[in-house]
């Protein structure tokens, strides 16, 4: 009897560390009916993180939906940023929408394909994104790898220039219409939680 409920429980821990990242339904709807906020900082003063100079160019608030999540554990990047998360708002935090986009994440890009576009393409490419995510402590990091697709989280931090002392540098992009090669945001995290979904 004990071997039997030893396997049953092997198996119920399999399980749960298997589906862990399964995705998470919502329904369909819209779920963040906001865009991200963001404000210029005119005169921020750079700090030092790890091994590199951190400069502020904007702060952030951000609601939204995961589309995808990636991690990455080769490149220089990903000493400072290990996690990718591919997030939308309005229309592409709609599942009835998304359901009919196939997003996917590869060498730090995010990318999406349709067979009919359920909204205009240009929602799709302004009411989404991926962004970078840098986290100021290891709380904050422990909280970036646990959250899975589908849910809604609340992310505050900065939009940032990152440069190291042998002038290598990582920018982040400031705006959510640009698509393409330095289309990314770039986040110091400050903050993050998962507040639908878990």
């Amino acid at each position: 009897m004990k071997n039997v409920l030893l396997l049953l429980f092997v198996i119920a821990a399999c399980w749960k560390l298997l589906g862990s990242d399964e995705p998470v339904e919502l329904g369909p709807g819209l779920l963040v009916t906001d865009e991200p906020k963001q404000i210029t900082i005119e005169r921020a003063e750079h700090f030092a993180f790890k091994d590199y100079q951190i400069t502020p160019l904007a702060s952030i608030v951000i609601k939204a939906k995961v589309l995808s999540k990636n991690s990455y554990l080769l490149g220089r990047e990903s000493d400072l940023a290990p996690i990718d998360l591919a997030l939308g708002w309005k229309n592409m935090s709609d599942e009835a929408v998304l359901n009919q986009i196939v997003i996917t994440q590869s060498g730090r890009w995010y990318h999406w394909q349709v067979q009919d576009f359920p909204i205009p393409r240009i929602e799709i490419e302004t009411q989404s994104a991926n962004m970078h995510l840098i986290p100021a402590t290891k709380a904050i990091q422990s909280m970036i790898k646990q959250v899975k697709q589908g849910q809604i989280i609340d992310m505050r931090g900065y939009l940032v220039r990152v440069d190291a002392k042998d002038g290598w540098h990582w920018l982040s992009s400031l705006t959510r219409n640009d698509t393409g090669a330095h289309a990314c945001e770039l986040v110091f995290v400050e903050s993050f939680n998962i507040s639908v979904g878990e």
